[in-house]
């Protein structure tokens, strides 16, 4: 149902930007690349959040849900604003504030800043955080948490059970958009639907190249259906303005706010598609160090590693030989060696490939000390069981990139349709 007929939620007056509803394609028109970037946060608080007065409202964010102005959080402005009926935050994996590790959340408390009840949302099904928002009284959900660009980066998975639990109470979602900070391009396996989990809940390509609004496009046209039947009756997307596809973070001039603990800088992110695939395996991927996914080694591994990565001349990356001791996560107070991936050009740079080059090379080099987590983790990152199997049995990187081209095609075929952004 046309978003504008139905009780006018978003002013397109307002924002300059029509209302995006289930299979809607119309994209803002951009200004050629020319202009300071906003995001959705940004356009929603220019208008002192008019298009949310009268509503009650609930926030899922983290401390990525920044305006870029002043780097105050949406949230905070919200409240000083006034003029929104905060009803309560919903926080995802690392918790609202952000003070928790991998794999955990704050729990529910009130935010000393603010008063608003902070809901623990982290892990939860839609059935429960349903329920956190009845218990709220939640009329509108708004989404704003900056992305990375995986699949298996938890917080795209967050949007969706933020969707779906939308579906179960009636409840409007709005998305603040903002860009992918590793480009728009695709890339990548798909998940395997039964290797599905909290790291990747649907089959799309490992390097999705999509914004959280543009998935959540994807998602209420697609997965929703599928799964409950239903679409959020009233999905809209406040579009980032002066963004291309093309643009890596460091071009938007948007300040980097890390999304997670282990996420501390831009270049962490345009390597983390590649070298998270290491905790899959034994090999340390660098927690616990100043570089985490930029640096990664085990114990006893020395300078041919390096070596042999160089000499493969993968475009936009050098690795340079590297020792280091994690203070937690694997091999904690043990002298690992390993490498450290130094990006030399960012658009030729390939990262799924080289996450599989170092791979294929670790393997072969060291026969006796690689190996894979025996829960098999690896199935759950790369989305299906032929990385493990082909890297097994002795494929070299060309052959293991090449097994997935067919999906990655099917996968760009089938989102273009959702896309926003040129």
């Amino acid at each position: 149902m046309d978003g504008v007929s139905r009780r006018g939620f978003l002013a397109a007056s307002a924002l300059s930007v029509p209302l995006l509803t289930a299979g809607s394609a119309q994209a803002e028109p951009e200004s050629g690349g020319r202009g300071r970037v906003r995001t959705g946060a940004d356009r929603l608080a220019d208008n002192d959040f008019a298009q949310l007065k009268g509503r009650r409202v609930g926030v899922v964010t983290n401390p990525t849900g920044v305006l870029s102005d002043g780097l105050g959080h949406l949230v905070d402005a919200m409240v000083t604003s006034g003029s929104v009926n905060l009803v309560g935050v919903f926080g995802p994996e690392h918790g609202f504030r952000g003070t928790a590790q991998a794999g955990g959340s704050e729990g529910e408390y009130d935010d000393p800043r603010t008063g608003v009840r902070v809901y623990d949302a982290y892990g939860a099904t839609a059935v429960k955080l349903a329920e956190m928002y009845r218990k709220a009284n939640v009329e509108v959900v708004v989404f704003d948490i900056a992305d990375v660009g995986v699949r298996f980066y938890t917080y795209i998975w967050m949007l969706y059970t933020a969707m779906h639990a939308a579906v179960l109470t009636g409840a409007a979602v709005l998305v603040l958009d903002r860009p992918n900070p590793i480009g728009g391009q695709a890339h990548g396996p798909q998940l395997d639907p039964k290797h599905a989990s909290g790291v990747g809940r649907k089959p799309i390509a490992l390097r999705h190249g999509m914004t959280m609004g543009e998935l959540a496009r994807l998602y209420n046209d697609t997965f929703l259906p599928a799964e409950t039947g239903k679409r959020v009756e009233q999905l809209d997307v406040v579009q980032v303005r002066n963004w291309r596809r093309e643009t890596l973070f460091a071009g938007t001039g948007l300040p980097w706010v890390p999304p997670s603990p282990n996420m501390p800088t831009p270049e962490t992110a345009l390597v983390y598609p590649g070298t998270c695939l290491f905790e899959g395996t034994l090999l340390s991927e660098g927690r616990g160090t100043t570089r985490p996914f930029e640096t990664i080694g085990l114990p006893k591994i020395d300078w041919k590693w390096a070596e042999a990565l160089n000499a493969l001349g993968l475009r936009g990356v050098v690795f340079r030989e590297n020792y280091f001791v994690p203070t937690f996560n694997k091999h904690v107070n043990l002298s690992c060696g390993g490498v450290q991936l130094v990006i030399t050009d960012p658009r030729a740079f390939d990262p799924i490939r080289a996450g599989v080059a170092m791979i294929v090379e670790a393997k072969r080099l060291y026969p006796g000390l690689f190996g894979w987590r025996p829960d098999n983790f690896i199935h759950k990152l790369w989305g299906t069981e032929r990385l493990k199997d082909m890297v097994d049995r002795g494929a070299g990187t060309a052959e293991i990139v090449g097994s997935y081209a067919q999906e990655q095609a099917e996968f760009r075929k089938h989102r273009a349709q959702y896309l926003l952004y040129r």
